[in-house]
């Protein structure tokens, strides 16, 4: 069979009518030329090729130049069509800044929600800037007020939520509710109705799909949070019970819920409270708010009640009561801001009673507002405070702040009695002379020995120590008491019982022997344990 060419085909020769060719029963393949455009499949003037004889290359025609940079044009289709169905392409879109830094700041990592998934918001992001080319608004929206596209697919869920719970609320009223015939029409009321209440208020009816935002409101800031906020004050008077909780329900669920109540707060004082009241006897309170003038006594007051409490400490050593009226007397003072020869008074004297009952705490406090007080050339008994505080220091084994303590001393002040003590003191601990240090403890001067006899006992241990290297096999208890500064020899046999010791006491025929042979690793475990570092509240 011999095919029909068309014009234009091959031919033999000038004149000469087409020569006849004869194809391959099975060729190997069909060369065609490449489409390069949308026009027509080949143009008019080409002909089919012509078929070689099976088993032999086939010849393929060379490929057109490409188009010139001028003609290039953009191939993207909207979605849903086709090269067919459109005569014409879109030309490339040339995106304004404003939409470029849109989406550069919706994928920084201070913005991004673990919730969201980087898918989600690049399909957000995709609909939204296609939306918005679409309706022609682009140009004109502020993209940089614009709710990043992670904040979009919240509220969307919010809104689910919300739907979800208001037809959960909407199944359990209708559920409750009596038989259809047994209400009047009147009080009947449908999702559709609660749908046009709520948007005249200008609330959305997240149930509803008809009542949803339309992309141009939520595109121009309109979101339903921003809506939400817009429900004007008298329209909301006539809703229902229902209707209120149901608000209240969405503002929480969709994060926008935000309580109004301040608590008053009074104003600032332009100066130091005057106090007016005038009772001597005040109970300590903590402040958790202004003073009030009324409940703050002055300082003549003061005075009278500083009084009262020296003369109830001397009658009954209620410390409980004490030490409640004169941090009450403390704090009257400093609401008052009365730094005077006065307040060094009502300082030393809670300073002394501390240390009568042992409280170091109360002390410690005292005495940091008593150092700062004396700086400032307050009239007091700052000598024999400053020789407490080298003891305090001695006491809690503060190297650091003993060392400042010293430094801080003229020397004027070391040549006083009293701090001529403490100081001899720390330098007989700092020789290990203990005969020494007791000799100074039976002569503390003032209240020094309350502090002393909190570090005594250690330095006892310490001493027995050494004692037990000196003197083997044993010593006489009477030779204790004295080296240790006891004051009677039951004394000295009752320290050693209290330390679970008594098997080293041995009665002799004229004398009680401390055996010092066995005892020396018994005392040593023993002091090691009291010189443990002591740390206690309310130390500086």
């Amino acid at each position: 069979m011999v095919p029909s060419w068309p014009a234009g085909a091959a031919t033999a020769g000038a004149g000469q009518p087409p020569v006849p060719y004869s194809y391959s029963t099975n060729p190997a393949f069909t060369p065609v030329q490449v489409r390069q455009g949308f026009g027509a499949a080949y143009p008019s003037s080409s002909s089919y090729p012509v078929s070689q004889p099976y088993g032999q290359p086939q010849a393929v025609p060379p490929p057109p130049p490409p188009p010139p940079a001028a003609a290039a044009v953009s191939t993207a289709y909207p979605p849903g069509t086709s090269a067919s169905a459109s005569p014409e392409p879109k030309k490339k879109i040339n995106w304004p800044d404003s939409v470029r830094n849109y989406v550069q700041r919706s994928f920084l990592p201070d913005n991004l929600d673990p919730t969201v998934s980087r898918a989600e918001m690049e399909a957000k992001l995709k609909e939204t800037i296609s939306q918005a080319n679409d309706s022609g608004v682009m140009y004109s929206i502020n993209w940089d007020t614009m709710p990043l596209p992670q904040q979009m697919i919240r509220e969307e869920r919010a809104g689910l939520l919300s739907a979800q719970m208001s037809r959960a609320s909407l199944d359990s009223q209708r559920d409750a509710r009596p038989a259809a015939g047994s209400l009047s029409t009147g009080k009947k009321r449908k999702s559709s109705e609660l749908a046009d209440t709520d948007k005249n208020r200008g609330v959305p009816w997240r149930g509803l799909s008809d009542a949803r935002p339309s992309q141009q409101d939520r595109l121009m800031g309109q979101t339903p949070d921003t809506q939400r906020y817009n429900v004007e004050e008298p329209a909301a008077k006539g809703l229902s019970k229902f209707q209120k909780q149901l608000e209240k329900r969405q503002k929480r669920f969709d994060g926008g819920y935000r309580s109004t109540y301040r608590s008053p707060s009074p104003p600032p004082s332009k100066g130091p409270v005057v106090g007016t009241s005038t009772a001597l006897e005040k109970p300590y309170l903590r402040l958790t708010s202004a003073p009030v003038p009324s409940q703050v006594r002055p300082e003549h007051i003061l005075k009278q009640s500083l009084k009262l409490i020296k003369e109830k400490w001397k009658q009954t050593n209620n410390y409980s009561y004490a030490c409640d009226q004169l941090k009450s007397m403390r704090q009257d003072l400093t609401v008052q801001r009365i730094r005077n020869d006065f307040t060094v008074a009502v300082y030393e004297t809670h300073a002394r009673i501390a240390l009568e009952v042992k409280d170091l705490g109360e002390y410690n406090q005292c005495q940091t507002q008593l150092w700062a007080l004396y700086k400032l050339g307050l009239k007091g008994n700052p000598m024999e405070f400053k020789a407490y505080r080298i003891l305090y220091f001695i006491h809690t084994a503060n190297r650091t702040a003993l060392n400042d303590a010293l430094a801080d001393l003229t020397t004027a002040e070391k040549a006083e009695p009293i701090i001529k003590h403490a100081l001899d003191v720390r330098s007989a601990l700092a020789l290990g002379n203990y005969h020494r240090f007791f000799q100074l403890y039976l002569t503390t001067p003032k209240m020094g020995g309350y502090l002393m006899d909190m570090f005594v006992g250690r330095e006892r241990l310490a001493a027995l120590c050494n004692i037990c290297k000196a003197y083997k096999p044993d010593v006489r208890l009477r030779f204790i008491t004295e080296e240790l500064g006891f004051e009677s020899d039951g004394e000295a046999a009752q320290f050693i019982i209290d330390h679970n010791a008594q098997h080293l006491l041995e009665e002799r025929a004229d004398y009680i022997a401390f055996l010092t042979g066995k005892a020396g690793p018994f005392f040593e475990n023993l002091r090691a344990e009291a010189f443990r570092r002591i740390d206690i509240k309310g130390q500086v």
